[in-house]
């Protein structure tokens, strides 16, 4: 995937080999900078040398803002997360970046984005911003030379993917929207088990995934100025799901949609695709609850807990055959931590990503429509 090149001491009159894990294979009892060039863009790395191995450091991270999610899931995420350094965080206001220090006391506090932008111990950026800003933030960080892992929507439209996909294929770099739920072995079992013709002829899909945030006023999610509304906070989710299992597009799209000040509150999508429909809601004033089920000529398959795993319950994906019912359960999946893993692989192997930006693309494109059908006031 691809080599290396870097300031090595005079003595060291000799190429030397590197395996795919980072592990160089000579001795010397000193530290090295080299840089790691592939497909996907350049990472530079310190390597310590131990003995007659040496391992390199992580990819290093900044996040852009302090916002809650950031704090609650991904800050945590990218701590955990083999192959990744929580280096910094970029905030105006140091008092937000406490909460980060409380689980990570060494992270560096940046005092603006573009000078996280600009950092040189800086390899990939998470953007955690309002909906609105964060195609522009996307496209600066490439700019800038780095990886961005941005949160969804990535854009507002999905012509705007065009542009960053374009800047993706010329720099080579690792761009990507935060869709964790690919990341889970639960979405990937059922993916399987209908390419496996598990439940038979796939004829219909149901969804639903509401909460109630009404009371939280100043929430973006309740601001149209900021990209607010249902669809786009959880929609992404109803639509992106029978996209990725089923490997589907959809060839017709109708809504029905509420709107309160500018943005959706609650809306049910109806979709035909090839061979089966699709119907599913979402509500940011309704009792929460989350549920997607894929019904066949033969079975059902039934995800209690789709999105939210581990959060809103366990994740368990229910087969009902006949009058048996077969239970998968995820207890211990981290899919945040999922995410971040297999982002830094590909940064520094040169893998593919496994939700690229054409598959955002595409569940973008698909709300768009349902705006549309919906009396989206644009």
């Amino acid at each position: 995937g691809g080599f290396v090149s870097g300031l090595m001491p005079a003595s060291l009159g000799r190429h030397f080999a590197i395996q795919s894990a980072g592990i160089l294979k000579f001795r010397l009892p000193e530290a090295l900078q080299f840089k790691v060039v592939n497909r996907s863009g350049a990472v530079t790395l310190t390597a310590e040398f131990k003995g007659d191995r040496v391992m390199t450091q992580s990819v290093r991270w900044a996040i852009l803002g302090a916002a809650k999610f950031a704090r609650e899931h991904m800050g945590p995420a990218i701590h955990l997360a083999r192959g990744a350094e929580l280096s910094a965080i970029a905030t105006r206001n140091a008092t937000k970046a406490a909460p980060f220090q409380e689980f990570h006391p060494g992270i560096r506090v940046i005092d603006s984005y573009d000078a996280a932008l600009a950092d040189p111990d800086i390899d990939a950026i998470y953007i955690p911003l309002p909906n609105t800003m964060h195609a522009q933030w996307s496209m600066k960080v490439m700019d800038a030379g780095k990886h961005v892992l941005c949160e969804k929507p990535m854009t507002m439209q999905a012509d705007e993917f065009d542009a960053l996909i374009a800047k993706r294929d010329v720099t080579g770099l690792i761009a990507a929207e935060a869709y964790m739920i690919v990341h889970h072995p639960q979405w990937q079992r059922v993916k399987t088990l209908l390419a496996d013709g598990a439940i038979g002829r796939l004829v219909h899909v149901d969804g639903a995934f509401s909460f109630d945030n009404s009371a939280d006023t100043d929430n973006i999610r309740n601001q149209a100025a900021l990209g607010g509304g249902g669809l786009r906070d959880i929609g992404v989710y109803t639509m992106g799901s029978v996209r990725f299992a089923t490997g589907a597009e959809p060839e017709a799209v109708d809504a029905r949609i509420e709107w309160q000040d500018g943005f959706d509150t609650f809306a049910h999508v109806t979709a035909q695709f090839p061979g089966f429909t699709y119907s599913a809601f979402t509500s940011t004033r309704m009792h929460p609850r989350q549920e997607m089920t894929f019904h066949g000529e033969n079975g059902v398959i039934r995800l209690t807990t789709p999105f939210n795993a581990a959060v809103f319950g366990q994740a368990e994906v229910h087969l009902h055959r006949g009058l048996s019912v077969e239970v998968e359960r995820f207890p211990s999946v981290k899919q945040y931590v999922n995410q971040v893993e297999a982002f830094c692989n590909s940064v520094t192997t040169g893998a593919d990503y496994p939700c690229p930006l054409e598959f955002s693309q595409g569940t973008q494109a698909m709300m768009d429509r349902a705006f549309v059908a919906g009396g989206a006031r644009t």
